[in-house]
């Protein structure tokens, strides 16, 4: 019925009414074109070109919808890996902080220890100088005793030699002798 009504409006307000002569001949353009138009149409609807076409535009539709839903799905996959790939990037952060700070602190431990270590090498180095001025302290009161009982020597053999007689000389020879024996027995 629709296309009834379709066909009559078509009919009513075509340009056909605005040619002069009898618009039913064949020998008004106006007619002529009128007709092939309509069996044109005609022709389209006996096919069914108007049901291909809204099929094609039905598929054509459902393929959009299918990409549309494909795309949300990419969205929704790419802010789900977006939020995972923030989520480890903050983590990863805050582990290279932490190993920032733990390096700080062994570097300050480090540090600290060094400073122990250097007291203790300045303490030992301090007391290896101070046996080394004692025992060269040691060494020169030695060597001066030394040159003290040397020269002691030397003056009391001066002394003795202007002193003594060959008698006194062979007694003491003779208590020495005897005085080793006793020490030997």
């Amino acid at each position: 019925m629709r296309k009834l009504t379709t066909l009559a409006a078509l009919l009513v307000a075509s340009p056909a009414f605005a040619a002069s002569g009898p618009f039913f001949s064949l020998g008004n353009t106006d007619f002529i074109v009128t007709l092939a138009f309509l069996l044109f149409i005609a022709v389209l609807f006996y096919f069914k070109v108007p049901s291909l076409l809204a099929g094609m535009l039905d598929k054509r539709a459902e393929g959009i919808q299918s990409d549309l839903d494909e795309a949300r799905s990419l969205r929704e996959e790419a802010q789900t890996v977006l939020a995972t790939y923030e989520r480890k990037q903050k983590e990863v952060q805050e582990q290279a902080d932490r190993i920032v700070e733990h390096a700080k602190a062994e570097a300050s431990a480090a540090a600290d220890q060094a400073k122990e270590d250097l007291k203790a090498s300045i303490a030992r180095r301090l007391a290896a100088a101070e046996d080394q001025i004692a025992s060269a302290e040691a060494g020169a009161v030695k060597e001066v005793r030394d040159q003290a009982i040397v020269v002691a020597i030397g003056a009391a053999r001066d002394v003795v030699a202007k002193q003594m007689t060959a008698a006194e000389a062979n007694k003491l020879i003779d208590a020495g002798i005897s005085e080793v024996e006793a020490k030997l027995h």
